[in-house]
């Protein structure tokens, strides 16, 4: 019978002859629950007994209402180190809601800052945030990244890394997310030691590098943009493969010339000039960040190979060039201007 295809399960129908012709019926409204009789020419008559039936669970979460929530972001850091938690401080302080999961038990910092704490990475992507933000070590992030249950997620959750270097998290991201993810490869050019005293004026990299194009995940990338826009941050658009190789230059080579300089031992003097106080401050700096962080910057940029071959030819060149003046004013000493050796009037 084709009713019994089209009404519920739990739909009870007491059958009517089907010899005769069914009355015209007038219109009544029936509370929830009770019994609807259908008046019919003969001598039975066709009950449809209503019941309530359970609601249809949507498993797929509805799409974002960012517009709805005045922009206001669910971000969560994987990694809260020193310069997750560097970042997740702004984040809490413009009002968005911050969640965090690190190996490390952060749970009294996170407290501290009004950032939600998790020690298991299922727990914090049940909460299906519409940032993922990865800020772990260079070294780290592949291992920290395929360890993710990121079947747990909104399929169109945002993925944004904060590494030093580009193309490797872009490369990564798109090898090993699925194509419904959104991608935004961004590089705060500063951290905790160069940023205490506020970002404006820094500078803030960054490459949209797959962003769907429905309003909601075009605003959802805005609003993430936003957060150093309001800070006060210089904001570059580049491609992460020119970035590396920029940051070859400004970046690595900065480290280098840092560490080198940590490795002869300077110390601050009564007499120090404003040379030599950029020199100290910069060694401070430097080697603030952590030896994993510099290392990273060698092994995961291209570019950084060919500067630091380039770094010893230059010193090398200059040392050459030192020695050369050195053993031309030895010959002037040694000899007078016709080629002969002076004489000694002492002898």
């Amino acid at each position: 019978m084709l009713l019994s295809r089209v009404l519920p399960s739990n739909t009870t129908l007491l059958p009517a002859s089907s010899r005769t012709r069914a009355a015209p019926l007038r219109c009544h409204r029936v509370p929830v629950g009770r019994a609807i009789t259908v008046p019919v020419r003969c001598r039975s008559t066709m009950t449809i007994q209503a019941r309530d039936t359970p609601p249809v669970l949507d498993i797929e979460p509805q799409p974002l209402k960012l517009l709805d929530r005045g922009t206001k972001l669910k971000i969560a850091v994987i990694g809260f180190g020193n310069f997750g938690q560097f970042l997740a401080r702004t984040f809490a302080a413009q009002g968005h809601e911050v969640l965090a999961y690190s190996r490390t038990d952060y749970s009294d910092t996170a407290r501290s800052l009004g950032v939600a704490f998790f020690d298991n990475q299922h727990d914090l992507c049940e909460q299906h945030p519409d940032v993922l933000l990865l800020s772990t070590s260079i070294l780290s992030a592949e291992a920290v990244l395929r360890s993710l249950p990121i079947q747990r997620l909104r399929r169109s959750t945002l993925f944004v890394d904060v590494l030093s270097v580009k193309e490797f998290p872009r490369n990564l991201f798109l090898q090993l997310l699925p194509p419904d993810f959104d991608i935004l490869c961004t590089h705060p050019m500063f951290g905790p030691e160069s940023g205490k005293h506020g970002w404006a004026g820094l500078p803030f990299v960054y490459d949209k590098v797959r962003i769907g194009d429905s309003d909601d995940r075009v605003e959802r990338c805005h609003a993430f943009l936003e957060i150093f826009e309001r800070e006060g941050c210089r904001m570059v658009e580049m491609s992460c493969a020119e970035h590396d190789e920029t940051a070859a230059e400004i970046q690595f080579l900065t480290h280098t010339i840092g560490r080198v300089l940590a490795k002869l031992d300077l110390k601050s003097t009564p007499i120090n000039t404003k040379g030599y106080e950029t020199l100290l401050n910069l060694v401070q700096n430097t080697c603030s960040d952590s030896y994993e962080l510099y290392n990273g910057l060698f092994i995961y940029n291209k570019n950084s190979t060919e500067l630091i071959e380039k770094l010893d030819g230059a010193l090398d060149g200059m040392k050459k060039e030192l020695f050369d003046r050195l053993h031309g004013i030895f010959r002037e000493q040694l000899f007078d201007s016709s080629g002969r050796r002076p004489i000694d009037v002492g002898n």
